[in-house]
């Protein structure tokens, strides 16, 4: 792979070489490769054809989950989330000790190495978020909190500049990754002046499905706004708030 040069910049193929533009600029690669159906069918090519159906088995994973947050994602996301998404549930699905090589699942790997995981890089939670919070997830009954003590946002959030108001969010997803199937509920506070004044303590929860059969996963965020003459406008469409994966827990069969 080449990256292209100059003021003239090309799209196609011409010969071996084709021409196109991605995320990362203008780009060249030679055409080339085993062929397609050989790959399919050649028993040579068996451990290649098991890593594909892994890796598309993680694709599958990866967008479930942020179909099933997408509500807080649209607000608080990078432009190579899903990638980076797709190489954590790799990782989980190569734990998955039950399955044979090439039939391994994220339903069937640790799930907690998920956790923590930013769904925005440029607006990471810890670097972001400093107030102190727990976090209670009951499967059992069905509910979910995040709960704050009192804090101070000028001394407890890395807010952008230009910002005068926040939210914090959160939201609570189970998940069916075999069926790519979910239920989602979202929560948050109300808004909250970035100054000096203290703000009460506060619970952001959420309820699901009482002894759920799903995988659960609760994420936290903010969303930081602008006042302008009375109206709320969101700061930079989102590109500095901060979201991530703060609880989860995988479903066992009983």
């Amino acid at each position: 792979m080449a990256r292209q040069k100059g003021i003239i910049k090309l799209e196609g193929t011409i010969g071996d070489v084709s021409f196109y533009k991605s995320k990362d600029g203008y780009l060249a690669r030679e055409k080339g490769g085993v062929d397609a159906e050989r790959i399919k069918n050649d028993p040579a090519f068996q451990r290649t054809r098991e890593n594909g159906s892994e890796f598309g088995r993680a694709g599958k994973a990866g967008k479930t989950l942020r179909t099933a947050l997408r509500l807080l994602i649209q607000n608080a996301s990078d432009g190579k989330v899903a990638s980076r998404l797709t190489k954590e549930m790799m990782r989980v699905l190569k734990t998955d000790a039950t399955s044979n090589r090439g039939e391994r699942t994220v339903s069937g790997g640790e799930q907690a190495l998920l956790k923590g995981f930013d769904f925005n890089v440029t607006g990471k939670l810890a670097a972001t978020l400093y107030a102190q919070y727990e976090v209670d997830l009951d499967r059992a009954a069905g509910t979910s909190s995040i709960s704050f003590d009192d804090f101070i946002p000028a001394n407890t959030i890395a807010f952008p500049g230009g910002a005068t108001h926040m939210k914090l969010v959160a939201g609570l997803a189970e998940v069916d990754f075999i069926n790519e199937a979910f239920l989602f509920e979202r929560a948050e506070s109300g808004m909250i002046v970035l100054g000096q004044n203290p703000v009460q303590g506060l619970s952001l929860d959420a309820a699901f499905t009482a002894d759920s059969a799903l995988d659960l996963f609760l994420v936290l965020g903010i969303e930081f706004y602008q006042d302008v003459n009375g109206n709320m406008y969101p700061l930079k469409n989102g590109s500095y708030n901060p979201l991530a994966i703060v609880a989860n827990e995988k479903f066992v069969q009983p």
